[in-house]
């Protein structure tokens, strides 16, 4: 493996992991751009963009987008969260420039109205469906719960009121203001011809205007709640629970992976042998989930509404238990095992690695290897679980519970 670097006039990056064992590369177009980067009047706007990236550019219509990623045999797609949106593909080497002029194209969208119309519709459908289906929105809602009003609480998908009565102007100041080349890079992992990657990048990027981007990052200050959600027409009832987390810049974000592991991995845990394997809940687990300078540990229950207030109870009564006498040598030697094995059958694949590679640039500036991945997980101790619980309390959390159950008498 070999980690090379280089940055346009214009100030857009270029950061790949070249391998010359791999038979394919990842490539993607990394945007500091997320929900926490909106404001109440737009909301939603950034994933809304992402849809019209590949709605037609000033030399391909969308029927042309999608058939030239077609003809070079492309895996490719895109997606928004809180943080970023990422444009990305997967092809074979010899066609490592078709796929940067591609990105590149689709990067600077026309943003037609006519398209932006019709383009809304589906956002709105897709709104509708996140709210009908399960947990029923109620994970950006126990986000705002927790954090308030602090941006990392908003919702990617926006609302129907916000989607409903954005402009296509509103749309074209926001893509100005955020995609600019000193807000976007440039990730590759594979089999990566560097010196030419750079060169098909400046040739397509190199006139982009700069822009001086910023983003807010206020500290949070998160609460604690309880709120219950009757929806009769749900088979389940689902609990979903959130704890303040190590931030992406936390150097114990590899100990709290290393104890959502042991506590709620889906096969294994704590969780798992409390309530999954007797059948007294389909799911329960808790996952690490790191952001600019704030971290979340998210758990999600969901099972038969008759079992959902004994099962809450239980939940808890595994956290407490942790809190206050800590986790095992052999869990952590499990555990440890089975986060370096993700990592490592993860890293076969040049995709993989390239949201590795792409992620870690985004959120620190930092390349990380496999081997130091692996060795960071090594040097994880009880101690460094132990202070995770200590710091960020699983019990000190807010939860939200939506189902058929009208009360939720819980006495944890």
């Amino acid at each position: 493996m070999n980690f090379r670097s280089a940055t346009l006039d214009n100030g857009l990056e270029i950061v790949a992991e070249c391998n010359d064992t791999a038979h394919s590369l990842g490539l993607g177009f990394f945007v500091r751009t997320g929900a926490r980067d909106e404001i109440d009047e737009i909301a939603g706007v950034s994933h809304f963009l992402e849809h019209m990236a590949f709605k037609g550019t000033r030399r391909r219509s969308a029927e042309d987008v999608n058939r030239d990623f077609d003809e070079i045999g492309a895996h490719y797609n895109a997606f928004t969260s809180e943080e970023n949106t990422v444009y990305y593909a997967s092809v074979l080497p010899e066609y490592q420039e078709a796929c940067i002029d591609l990105l590149a194209d689709i990067l600077r969208p026309s943003l037609r109205e006519e398209d932006f119309d019709l383009e809304k519709n589906v956002i709105l459908e897709e709104i509708q469906m996140y709210a009908d289906q399960p947990p029923f929105g109620m994970d950006d809602r126990v986000k705002e719960i927790h954090f308030q009003r602090h941006p990392i609480a908003r919702s990617v998908l926006g609302t129907v009121d916000s989607i409903g009565a954005l402009r296509v102007d509103q749309m074209r100041d926001y893509f100005a203001a955020r995609y600019s080349p000193r807000n976007v890079f440039v990730a590759a992992a594979g089999r990566v011809d560097f010196d030419a990657l750079v060169r098909q990048v400046n040739e397509r990027c190199g006139g982009w205007a700069p822009l001086d981007v910023g983003r807010e990052a206020p500290p949070a200050a998160s609460r604690t709640g309880f709120e219950l959600v009757a929806r009769e027409s749900s088979t389940q009832q689902y609990i979903l629970q959130l704890a303040d987390g190590p931030s992406s810049e936390d150097a114990d974000r590899y100990a709290a992976k290393v104890l959502c592991t042991i506590l709620g991995d889906d096969s294994g845990s704590r969780l798992y042998w409390t309530l999954v394997d007797p059948g007294l809940a389909e799911t329960a687990h808790l996952s690490h989930y790191e952001y600019q300078g704030v971290g979340m540990l998210f758990t999600w229950l969901a099972c038969a509404p008759g079992d959902a207030v004994a099962n809450y109870e239980k939940l808890m009564e595994v956290y407490r238990a942790a809190e206050a006498h800590g986790v095992t040598d052999v869990e952590l030697r499990q555990a440890k095992s089975k986060v370096k094995a993700r990592v490592v059958l993860g890293s076969e694949r040049p995709r993989n690695r390239l949201f590795s590679v792409g992620g870690n640039w985004m959120q620190r500036r930092e390349y990380r290897s496999v081997a130091n991945d692996l060795a960071t997980l090594d040097a994880v101790t009880l101690d460094d679980v132990h202070a995770v619980l200590a710091r960020r309390p699983l019990t000190r959390c807010s939860t939200v519970t939506i189902g058929p159950l009208t009360q939720f008498n819980a006495q944890a």
